[in-house]
């Protein structure tokens, strides 16, 4: 399929895991990926994958003056935006009993604070032209009440009611937005976390068996990425094998 051919997407935290295989399913598709991350390298890593006039951009979405930078240049080299995934965030193992205010306002200023930065710039652009589709990355943790991530929990549970409030100001503009909730899946930045310790657990409480991969999420979020899915807004798609049941 080529659903995306003419489009341009942004696509946060692509340097690695889901985030690039997602940029990398759009490019596939046709359409020119503005690969996104912290990982300057990463993000350019990423776009040389895809080929063609995507590229990378080393952005910390916590920081306004960097996204108000890199959406000039999206504007710049591109033109227009038609799709954003919202996929950046921090992913932390911290205890309740060790949780600072410090860690607190870390893990919210990339989660929450970059969804805004990131959904401020780019809905502006896409109203241009009266079109849309924004992804944003919930988690089914905020089902789940997962452990050892109260601060993680909190700010994706502010995304699933971002996202909300957000479809109802952009429907006007033919822009729609949604959530997709993954379970714990297997990538190179959970590998590095204590959680790579919880699937076992994890598959024990799934409809289907096995371990999740960044490829198992992508389909979802590439539809209600496309056109297709032009009639679906404000919702949260739990992508967990069934292991979240609501």
């Amino acid at each position: 399929m080529r659903r995306f051919e003419g489009r341009v997407a942004v696509v946060s935290g692509a340097a690695q895991g889901i985030g690039r295989a997602v940029a990398e399913r759009l490019g596939q598709e046709g359409a020119l990926v503005v690969a996104v991350d912290i990982n300057g390298a990463g993000a350019e890593a990423t776009a040389k994958a895809i080929g063609g006039k995507s590229f990378g951009v080393a952005c910390d979405i916590g920081d306004e003056d960097q996204v108000g930078r890199l959406f000039e240049t999206v504007a710049k080299q591109c033109g227009k935006l038609d799709v954003l995934v919202n996929n950046a965030a921090i992913v932390p193992f911290v205890k309740w009993d060790e949780l600072s205010f410090k860690e607190w306002r870390r893990v919210l200023r990339v989660n929450l604070d970059g969804l805004y930065l990131m959904c401020r710039a780019g809905s502006d652009m896409m109203r241009k032209n009266n079109y849309g589709r924004i992804v944003n990355f919930s988690s089914n943790s905020i089902f789940a009440g997962t452990p050892n991530m109260a601060h993680y929990v909190a700010s994706k549970g502010g995304v699933l009611t971002f996202t909300r409030a957000l479809a109802t100001e952009l429907g006007p503009y033919k822009i729609t937005v949604n959530s997709v909730c993954p379970g714990l899946t297997d990538t190179e930045g959970v590998q590095q976390t204590p959680h790579k310790e919880a699937f076992g657990f994890v598959e024990m409480l799934q409809a289907i068996k096995g371990v999740g991969k960044a490829a198992d999420i992508v389909p979802a979020v590439a539809f209600l990425a496309s056109e297709e899915a032009h009639w679906i807004t404000g919702q949260a798609l739990a992508i967990d094998a069934g292991m979240v049941r609501w």
